[in-house]
């Protein structure tokens, strides 16, 4: 059953969401964020969920804040990755579910499925939940688990969310009325945004803790080793850190093998 919907998300997660749901409905709005300054030239550049709506042909809004003077054109609107909070005179003109990529109440926040690969998680998966003034901790209307593959990297995690979401939607848009649970008051834990410091590897750290903060900030952050960006590593048969696939400062990804012999 199409269904007539609004989105709001900014961030490439949020844009293939976006594309799934507009496959299957009617996507009448989306809220992103404004243009921002990108790159070396620092000019003004869309964000991936506006790219997806303009070539869809769905209609953009980016206001700075949310406020009453926001019109809502759906009874339904389908958060993800979107970045603004959502005011509670905008959350009682419809309903707004959020889709989360982890098992809430693990890991609420802003870098859930980065937090889950450093901290060694071998399972994550996605919740849809209603959207509540507190920070993810809506009631639940659907979760699904899957497991995190020893080398899969951040992008791997978003993109299987991405179609867990889908799927997971299908069928809670197919309802006239969701039902939801409250979220387990146990087992809370956040994810905060990944700060500079942390794209930084200590080489005095255990081997497999480098190859999992390497792995949660690949392919769209990136970790530094020197002047180093390590995109792929593993832990060697000797036990120590082996990068596997980097990019110098002002070059190309290359495999670590070929920025060393050019070194030579």
């Amino acid at each position: 059953m199409r269904r007539r919907i609004a989105v709001a998300a900014t961030a490439p997660f949020g844009a293939d969401v976006l594309e799934r749901l507009a496959a299957e409905h009617d996507v009448v709005q989306l809220f992103t964020r404004p243009d921002k300054p990108a790159g070396r030239g620092r000019k003004l550049a869309a964000p991936p969920a506006k790219e997806t709506a303009l070539r869809l042909g769905i209609p953009v809004e980016q206001p700075a804040k949310l406020d009453d003077s926001v019109g809502i054109a759906a009874h339904t609107v389908v958060v993800c990755a979107y970045g603004l909070l959502i005011p509670p005179v905008l959350l009682e003109r419809a309903l707004w579910l959020n889709v989360h990529p982890s098992l809430l109440p693990r890991w609420r926040g802003a870098a859930p499925v980065e937090r889950a690969i450093m901290a060694g998680d071998t399972e994550t998966g996605v919740t849809i939940h209603r959207t509540v003034e507190a920070l993810d901790a809506g009631p639940v209307a659907a979760q699904r688990a899957f497991a995190v593959g020893p080398e899969d990297d951040a992008g791997a995690i978003y993109a299987r969310a991405a179609e867990v979401a889908a799927d997971l939607l299908h069928d809670l848009l197919a309802q006239e009325e969701p039902e939801f649970a409250p979220q387990a008051e146990d087992g809370v834990t956040y994810a905060e945004k990944i700060g500079p410091a942390e794209r930084e590897l200590d080489p005095d750290a255990p081997p497999h803790e480098l190859v999992n903060r390497v792995r949660a900030l690949s392919p769209h952050i990136g970790a530094r080793l020197g002047d180093l960006i390590v995109w792929r590593a593993r832990v060697g048969e000797d036990g120590s850190f082996e990068p596997l696939e980097v990019q110098p400062a002002g070059g190309k990804r290359m495999e670590y093998d070929a920025y060393l012999r050019g070194r030579r």
